[in-house]
């Protein structure tokens, strides 16, 4: 590897941690998932999977289609809107009306339907249009600088996801502790329902 084609790939790699660490409905999602330890093998795998591919759609000059065509990520976007307008109302329910028995057991084993979970994961990823415009059109237009080595910086902000998602996901176990009892995961859902109502609106509106 030459010096140029790590300064792009690490370049790339801050670029996508920059655009990934923050508060949002999708990283909300994969921190519950990991504290609750279910499915997030697949959760994380769908998040820097569905990442990695559209970056390489942004880099390899996808980008303009999706600027020639906004009216798809309006429709995106109302989607999207919906969608998590709807499963906050649903974690605001769970808050108000907890469920017996929703806290972890000693093992961190919590229910729940893979399935489930993977088509939340699924709509949460690609029903956000903000994803299309961080990783296609602002990543893409970013690698498209670098000439030759948009691909090695491409590589490095799809590693920045993986890297992560992983973090995320894997990461919050550690706060399984913490809660353990059913108060904490009112508290929690309570923020999981904040974010995505308010995600959800701002989408709604904008659209």
């Amino acid at each position: 590897m030459t010096y140029g084609t790590l300064t792009a790939a690490l370049a790339g790699f801050g670029t996508g941690l920059s655009l990934i660490v923050a508060i949002g409905a999708q990283n909300a999602f994969v921190l519950r998932q990991g504290v609750r330890r279910h499915a997030v093998l697949a959760v994380v795998a769908i998040c820097a999977v569905s990442d990695a591919a559209l970056i390489a759609l942004g880099v390899a000059g996808v980008g303009a289609f999706v600027t020639a065509w906004p009216a798809a990520l309006t429709a995106v976007g109302l989607a999207g809107g919906v969608f998590l307008v709807g499963y906050g109302v649903l974690a605001a329910r769970r808050v108000l009306r907890p469920v017996p028995g929703a806290a972890l057991t000693a093992q961190g084993a919590a229910s729940g339907s893979v399935r489930g979970a993977v088509l939340t994961c699924l709509a949460m990823t690609w029903l956000n249009p903000h994803v299309y415009l961080d990783t296609v059109l602002l990543v893409g237009s970013l690698a498209a600088d670098r000439g030759d080595l948009r691909w090695a910086f491409g590589v490095g902000a799809g590693l920045a996801s993986l890297t992560w998602f992983a973090g995320l996901g894997y990461g919050a176990r550690l706060l399984s502790g913490v809660l353990a009892r059913p108060s904490a995961w009112r508290v929690m859902d309570g923020l999981v329902a904040a974010t995505m109502v308010t995600m959800g609106g701002l989408l709604l509106a904008r659209a």
